[in-house]
């Protein structure tokens, strides 16, 4: 398993899909996952623009990785959010033999970002705004990167900003350097 990290705008979705497409690896992404689940309480919470209780994303994502084996090559992407989430995943790959291969954080500089939020459109994207989440993003972030740095998990920097086929080649090396493609 390997897990994609960045802010919003960083493109860490769109590689996914790029990986997943070109070489078959199955994709979790955490904020899909919610909105199929069919536990009605996580869609309660979802419609009254509620966070979904860390236990209940848990519960989510357990389900999810019940389905694949120690040789299923898979993205976990928008996971985990915060340190607890981070203890909780490394417990329980390990409890279903699976592992935690590689981190790829896609670092993306705030012009870049700024313009890629432009393009979205959403009056909420200003770049007031935008600097917040990513102040707070990274306060989140580093210290779970860390964590799984010190758990076995290599982590590396991925620079997110270019053509996304460039990017892709950059996201591909890091995955054959780790024997993963």
């Amino acid at each position: 398993m390997i897990l994609f990290f960045g802010p919003a705008g960083s493109g860490k979705s769109a590689q996914a899909q790029l990986v997943v497409d070109n070489e078959g690896w199955k994709w979790l992404s955490m904020g899909q996952l919610l909105r199929d689940t069919s536990d009605s309480e996580v869609h309660e919470y979802q419609k009254k623009g509620l966070l979904v209780p860390i236990e209940k994303v848990n519960q989510v994502l357990g389900e999810a990785l019940d389905k694949f084996t120690a040789t299923d090559k898979m993205i976990l992407d928008g996971y985990p959010r915060q340190m607890d989430q981070a203890v909780w995943l490394i417990d329980n790959c390990k409890s279903r033999g699976l592992s935690i291969e590689l981190a790829i954080n896609f670092d993306v500089n705030m012009e870049e970002l700024l313009k890629r939020m432009e393009l979205r459109g959403r009056d909420d994207d200003t770049p007031e705004s935008i600097n917040k989440r990513l102040e707070i993003y990274h306060k989140e972030i580093d210290p779970i990167l860390n964590f799984l740095s010190k758990n076995d998990t290599k982590v590396v920097y991925v620079d997110g900003v270019g053509l996304l086929e460039n990017i892709h080649t950059r996201v591909m090396k890091e995955l054959v350097e780790c024997k993963l493609a």
